[in-house]
């Protein structure tokens, strides 16, 4: 038996496992899809069949609803505030903690490390008090605040361990040539961890577009409601008309999909180009 024959078997069971949880993972959302588009007595009485008549009004009547995308302005809004936030913010404490040895380093490391045991329920009472005495409810730096605080540990932990990987002999180089601290975070640092950087956007960005309960708390009117809350909302109000929230719910993904989708070439690409450098 040749090793390309062995390696062939040896994959074979891996594309099967693969091809079982892309479908696990597809066969919901074809079939949300699917069911946008029929009607609510179409879904009772041929669940698993395709439109017939095809009900094209369940996805035109909300794409033409301002409520609709004033939702999907103010998620995307809080998202991208929050990402450069937190990202800004972890990438300078990732380097200090990296590249600068200082007495504690290693205690506020752990301390910044213990916020990723602390979740956000335990938080949510006093959470509410201060922002309510800082007059921040019903404003998105009540949600952007938070959501960057709580994403800090896990972005520290990623770009810390990214920033410790790049040679020490790189910064000597650069401080040669006249580059100060500064000077080496961001002109040498920061193009080498475009992939980490690319890495803590993609989950800031989707963490605050999932973020359910924290807008929730915040914004008392619907000024400022995110796509999660609209679901909610949304499902209440039309409880008796499945088919058009299956028709909300498959919109309300696009954005982050398509988000996602885009971001995945950047990053794949960005790993790619860092490898092949020599």
């Amino acid at each position: 038996m040749t090793v390309k024959s062995r390696r062939g078997k040896t994959a074979l069971p891996l594309h099967v496992v693969l091809v079982a949880v892309g479908a696990v993972m597809a066969v919901p959302l074809f079939y949300a899809v699917l069911s946008g588009f029929k009607s609510t007595d179409q879904l009772s009485r041929n669940p698993v069949g395709l439109p017939d008549p095809w009900v094209f009004s369940n996805y035109t009547d909300i794409l033409g609803s301002g409520d609709f995308w004033r939702l999907v302005g103010n998620s995307t809004l809080i998202a991208v505030a929050t990402t450069v936030l937190v990202v800004a913010v972890s990438a300078l404490a990732a380097f200090s903690f990296a590249r600068f040895a200082f007495r504690g380093r290693e205690v506020l490391f752990t301390l910044f490390t213990m916020g990723l045991m602390f979740p956000f329920a335990v938080a949510a009472l006093p959470l509410f008090l201060l922002l309510r005495s800082m007059g921040l409810l019903d404003n998105p730096l009540g949600v952007i605040l938070p959501q960057a605080a709580f994403g800090l540990p896990m972005t520290i932990v990623i770009l810390r361990g990214f920033f410790r990987e790049i040679p020490g002999e790189l910064e000597e180089a650069a401080t040669l040539d006249g580059c100060g601290p500064l000077g080496f975070f961001w002109r040498v640092l920061l193009p080498m961890a475009r992939p980490a950087l690319g890495t803590v956007s993609v989950l800031a960005v989707v963490t605050s577009w999932n973020n359910f309960f924290l807008p929730l708390l915040v914004f008392t009117e619907s000024t400022w409601w995110t796509v999660p809350i609209g679901v909610q909302q949304f499902q209440g109000q039309y409880s008796a008309d499945t088919a058009r929230v299956f028709a909300y719910l498959v919109l309300a993904m696009v954005p982050a999909l398509a988000f996602y989708s885009v971001a995945e070439r950047q990053l794949v690409g960005g790993l790619t180009a860092g490898a092949t450098k020599g």
